[in-house]
């Protein structure tokens, strides 16, 4: 499929759901962003929850996200318990305006939801020239160290780094745990075994049943230093955005609960400002000593190797194809 038919059929369906087209265009935006970069677990698989979700309540479909400025370079934007990307579509722009004109600024979303791949966002930053840092929490699924009990999310947090050509020299987007749940999710629906080490059953044994990993708790990424990244992003996405914290908000998948009103945070650094004009000249020093061993293979380069083959077109699996033909009222 092309990336504009995944875009334009996934908005269908949203629409069909219930999105407002705002809302369905912002999002069908990220999920064929997904696809094209290899990035299936949050793509195209996702858009049945996401159906769900605004059929059920736990997305406003209807909703208008608002933006605020209450500091010279805080900005603020209220989802209204609306999908995040349509909220991060308004504040982008604010943010990179006032990022340029002040050296700094930061944009937090709350009363929002999943933001599917965090990278796309941080991606948009760095093509305007700006180092970009990004912070997404979710609901609870990892467990202090040592503990059985699901306290933090996931918690993904990205960087992106402009290449002075209008795109990014590289992005960094990792979750807190070993792998994201929406990867265990994927292998639940298709049957198939987890490798040991990514969740932990209900009694904090490590197992390879998906099903019984979706009943315990992830396994953070190098022991209980993910337990400290997790616990960075709940400071930046819930706490300072204002928005819920993991432990109290309702599951990303299913439809039990009300709206997650979970939050996004970034940060947008003009790199002159702080550099006195030396960022690109040091960027390059490190870019070279990071790839002197690995043929300059750097943070992303899989999802840049899925992007130039998408450019031929993008391979869906035939039932992923099926569903959303008939989300969107095509079958």
């Amino acid at each position: 499929m092309s990336l504009s038919g995944i875009e334009a059929l996934a908005a269908e369906a949203l629409i069909r759901h219930g999105a407002s087209e705002a809302q369905a265009r912002a999002l069908a935006a990220g999920i064929a962003g997904a696809e094209r970069d290899g990035i299936r677990s949050h793509g195209l698989m996702y858009l049945p929850v996401y159906c769900e979700h605004l059929t059920c309540g736990k997305v406003i479909g209807a909703a208008e996200p608002a933006l605020s400025k209450p500091a010279p370079g805080g900005l603020v934007v209220d989802a209204g318990s609306g999908f995040a990307h349509a909220a991060i579509d308004l504040g982008l722009p604010e943010l990179i305006a006032t990022a340029r004109a002040q050296g700094i600024a930061s944009l937090a979303i709350r009363n929002s939801y999943n933001c599917g791949v965090l990278g796309y966002h941080t991606e948009r930053i760095a093509a305007a020239g700006l180092v970009a840092l990004g912070f997404t929490n979710a609901p609870a699924s990892i467990a202090p160290w040592g503990a059985r009990k699901p306290v933090l999310g996931t918690n993904p947090w990205s960087l992106a780094v402009p290449d002075g050509a209008g795109g990014a020299r590289f992005v960094i987007d990792q979750s807190a745990s070993v792998v994201a749940k929406s990867e265990v999710i994927k292998r639940s629906r298709s049957g198939e075994a987890i490798p040991e080490g990514w969740a932990f059953d209900a009694e904090g044994r490590p197992t390879t049943d998906p099903a019984a990993g979706l009943k315990g708790t992830m396994v953070p990424a190098g022991g209980y230093k993910g337990v400290g990244s997790a616990l960075l992003v709940e400071v930046f996405a819930a706490c300072l955005a204002g928005a819920t914290p993991g432990i109290q908000a309702s599951p990303f998948s299913g439809p039990a609960g009300g709206p997650p009103k979970t939050g996004q945070f970034f940060i947008a650094i003009a790199p002159d400002a702080s550099s006195g004009g030396a960022f690109a000249d040091r960027l390059a020093v490190v870019v070279e000593a990071l790839g002197a061993e690995t043929g300059g293979r750097l943070p992303g380069g899989r999802r840049a190797a899925a992007r130039i083959q998408a450019a031929g077109g993008i391979e869906v699996d035939q039932g992923a194809h099926d569903t959303l033909m008939r989300l969107a009222g095509r079958a």
